[in-house]
């Protein structure tokens, strides 16, 4: 796996005083995204609608609704 650009603003674009502990999103060599987020896997896992699912080695991540704002323009559309 190889990480090719980062999507949206930088942490540091988006306030982070220090721009080391904060969540952000990539876009890898193969085409898809890496996340990094606050694990809420132990809260969320049982807010899962029934048509969803996780496997044992997934986790439940939470990013900032401004992360995701911020790189909605540089989301492919396909």
């Amino acid at each position: 796996m190889k990480i090719v650009r980062r999507i949206g603003a930088s942490p540091r674009e988006r306030g982070s005083a220090s721009g080391q502990t904060c969540p952000d999103i990539f876009e890898l060599a193969d085409g898809s995204f890496a996340v990094i987020g606050t694990d809420a896997t132990e809260t969320l896992d049982t807010e899962l609608p029934s048509d969803a699912a996780r496997a044992d080695y997934e986790r439940i991540v939470v990013i900032t609704r401004d992360t995701l704002v911020r790189a909605k323009a540089d989301i492919p559309d396909l």
